[in-house]
């Protein structure tokens, strides 16, 4: 069984994983990942990068509800495999932990901040690209509440 903290770190690896497959640095991703799973074995480690195409190949083309599904059942493949990877290798972890570290501050470097200022009346709709925080007002104009 695999203690909690490698757990822990097979969990935050497929996380930062699936979170880099929809990003501008996925091609360099992949590799680092397919050379972590290879271990040292090219035919191997063209197999993982094979399977990590495929999992982002899931992701494409998806959005909203559909694409959280997708991406949940990826992380969840994804931690297992990683878990699989540190129970059969358990001197993986430095590798693996340094790997999940340097993704995740390049997917959080990757985000950018999104601004969006709405004023919409009647039936009005809006869409919004990017991640971050939203706040929508509803009302008349000025301050909410407002009557004019």
């Amino acid at each position: 069984m695999l203690a909690e903290a490698m757990a822990a770190l097979a969990a935050a690896g497929g996380n930062a994983l699936v979170s880099a497959m929809v990003t501008d640095g996925w091609e360099g991703v992949r590799e680092r990942f397919a050379r972590l799973l290879g271990r040292g074995d090219p035919k191997a480690a063209g197999d993982a990068a094979g399977r990590l195409e495929d999992s982002r190949a899931v992701l494409a083309g998806r959005s909203g509800a559909d694409l959280e599904r997708a991406r949940s059942e990826q992380e969840i493949a994804w931690r297992t495999r990683l878990a699989d990877l540190l129970e059969s290798h358990p001197e993986a972890e430095d590798e693996l932990r340094t790997v999940v570290a340097d993704v995740q501050a390049q997917v959080i470097g990757s985000a950018v901040h999104v601004e969006q200022h709405v004023a919409g009346f009647d039936q009005a709709q809006q869409a919004v690209l990017g991640q971050g925080v939203q706040t929508n007002t509803f009302g008349g104009q000025g301050e909410p509440g407002a009557r004019r």
